[in-house]
This record gives structure tokens, sequence and C-alpha cells, in this order.
């Protein structure tokens, strides 16, 4: 079923996403510098090239509430839709596992998936969010935010690099130990930052999922109420009442994606006794050498490293091997001791060829790296 679309820049998505989940126009929320606002906050009108195409495959039998786009931190950007429905059971299903309805910090772009969520649980809760004031995350803006929040149940959702900024900050973990809990996702969070967290009496909650699934359907491992995960030939795949409609305008690859009520992630990993395991992507292995090389193995070796925590890992062509891992840091390290530990784990073919080292990881606004940039540093390109 297609519905207006209206398309709402960052910072006044909130009453249009509350009017979008009680049956009004879809909301397609953008970074207010992609829009010409012309002196408006807001374009509300009906585009016919935006609005959901009536070949988008139902999972459920609502109309779109929301599109959003994915952050395109490894391929194309794509438009994902999601109905009311979807989106007030993530909400429902979220509040049910980390303690109850309560008030948000909001730290994350309104037009990413993480930053939506934050929105529709406080509207579920009936709390005003607080929003973190600036374009980038910053300790101080952080801090003040935290202290604005008023209800007794407190929340907040990070990206790895911001939960380890606010850990190398001391004057933060007061803070962060407020919070009824800590949501962190957009990626694996090292083993390092978490047991920093909780060293803290920070309640961590790593969170797993995509836009897909109307974001983190998985905390600390175990699927959310209703949300059921299976690995087929070592790829997750997960249903449940979050899923998304489909893909805007591209019914060829949501008949790809979404298979009979359950959803292909494109991750690999494992399910054992109810607790999912994430471990790499894919489209993430290289061949080096003649041999298999999955470069998430290679980065979570080198994210269990001190100092190198918020490190990503990327590809880059040789001459001799075809490919080889490289892996990007904001901090020197010993390139001999990065390559031994990965040797120990992953075996010789696994480990990197060099460490480029920069002054601020390329991020896209989600908080998550950008990959591609990552890519082109590794290979000595400039954007």
């Amino acid at each position: 079923m297609s519905r207006p679309l209206r398309i709402v820049a960052d910072g006044n998505v909130l009453p249009a996403l509350r009017e979008a989940l009680a049956g009004g126009p879809a909301v397609l929320p953008r970074p207010r510098a992609s829009i010409d606002l012309g002196g408006s906050a807001a374009i509300d009108h009906v585009d016919a090239a935006l609005a959901p195409p009536s070949d988008v495959p139902a999972m459920v039998d609502d109309p779109v509430a929301l599109v959003v786009e994915t952050s395109g931190s490894t391929g194309d950007s794509k438009r994902v839709a999601l109905s009311a429905r979807a989106l007030l059971a993530s909400a429902s299903a979220a509040d049910a596992r980390i303690g109850g309805p309560g008030q948000w910090l909001l730290c994350l772009p309104e037009h990413y998936i993480a930053g939506v969520n934050v929105l529709a649980r406080s509207i579920v809760a009936g709390t005003e969010p607080v929003r973190m004031e600036g374009t980038h995350f910053d300790v101080d803006r952080f801090m003040v935010a935290a202290a604005a929040l008023e209800h007794e149940r407190r929340y907040v959702s990070l990206v790895p690099v911001q939960l380890a900024r606010l850990l190398d900050d001391e004057r933060a973990h007061e803070s962060l130990a407020a919070f009824e809990a800590v949501l962190v996702g957009g990626q694996a969070t090292p083993a390092r930052l978490v047991d920093r967290a909780h060293a803290l009496g920070i309640r961590l909650v790593r969170t797993y999922g995509a836009s897909e699934t109307s974001g983190g359907c998985i905390y600390d491992g175990r699927p959310l109420d209703g949300v059921d995960v299976r690995a087929v030939d070592g790829e997750l795949w997960i249903s449940g009442p979050t899923l998304a409609e489909g893909y805007l305008d591209d019914s060829a690859l949501t008949a790809d994606r979404f298979i009979g009520g359950w959803y292909r992630t494109g991750d690999t990993g494992d399910v054992v006794d109810g607790i999912v395991r994430v471990t790499g992507r894919l489209d993430d292995v290289i061949i080096s050498g003649g041999l298999k090389v999955s470069l998430g193995a290679v980065e979570r070796v080198v994210r269990s490293l001190p100092g190198l925590e918020t490190a990503v890992v990327v590809r880059a062509a040789h001459a001799e091997w075809g490919e080889v891992p490289v892996v990007i840091a904001e901090r020197e390290s010993s390139l001999a001791e990065v390559r031994a530990a990965v040797e120990a784990v992953e075996g010789p073919a696994g480990r990197p060829h060099r460490l480029v080292v920069v002054e601020r990881m390329p991020l896209l606004p989600s908080g998550k790296p950008d990959r591609r940039e990552a890519q082109r540093l590794a290979a000595g390109e400039s954007s």
C-alpha cells in the first residue's frame, strides 16, 4: 500500500514521525544540508518519485510509515521502507529488555535508524528526548545534554567510537554510569571497551541489527522478544515483527534479501544455545597469496590490542599477494606486534601488511567508520 511521503530535515523529525506512527504521511528524514529548505525546516509534499511504489512486497500487512536511508558505509545507499507496526514492535521489545520506558539522550543523526529509534521510543514512552547540540560528537556537549535529562530511567544510544571517546575522558564517567542503559551498536564493539565500561559500573548493552530490522533487534547476543535468528550456510537470517517492508524502488533487491518472512543480513555468524555470534561479512573476505582472509576476523584481533579499539581493517591491492589487510588507526602502534597478534589467531595470511595512522578516523554522519574512505587511505589516495 502506498501513501504520501513527507521529506523532513534533521532536527524536525519528531513531530512528523509522531504523525506517521498515528497513520499520517510517511516520513523520509534527510540531513539538513542535503535539503533546500527555502526558509522552512521541512518540505511537506507528495513526490511521485519518492512515494512508496505498489510493487514493494509487504512482510506485514501495513502501510509504510518511515523510509530510512542506509549509511552506505561499504556499498550503495538503499532506502528501507518500514511500517508503523515494525517500529512500534521494536520500541516495545527494547523497552521490555532494558528496563521500561524512559527518557532518551539523542547523540545520533535523525536520518539514520538508530536516531529514529530514539525518537520512536520517546514517542512510545511519552517523554521528550534531549538532543546533544552540534553536528559532531563532543564530550562536553554530551555531558551538558546528559545533565538535562529528568526522568528516573535514562537511556542513550551510541556507536563504539563515541563510547571510546567518553571512556577516554574521566569527566564523562559519572554521566555514563547514571544511565539505566547505554546502548552501543552500529558495528562490533571491541571487548576492551566493554570491559572498561563494566569496570566503571556502566550498564552497557551491545546491540546488533540493521535498518531492515528496525535497528537493533539482538541485545547482548540474545534476540528481542518475537525476533528469531538462524544461520543458513553461515549467513545470519532474521525474522520477526520488526522487519522492513522492503526497499523503495528496488523489487529485485527486496526479493533477494527478504525471503519467506526472513531477512538475509549478509553477515556471517552462528547461533548456539540461543546466543547469536556475528563473525563478519560475506563480502569482507579477500584472497591473499591464495588463502582466504576475513577482514572482520583480523579487525577483531586488532581491536583487542591497547590503543587500537577503534581501528579499521580494509583491503589493499598488492603486486605479489593479490590483496592484503591494512590497518587504519588514530594511534601509533608497533606493526610487528600487531602482525604477531593477528598471526597467532588467524595465521600468517591474516597479518596486516601495514598500519596507516590518521589524525581522525573518517566517519559517516551515523558515527560508523567510512570504510570506503578508509580504503582510499590504505591505497594512498585522498578523497
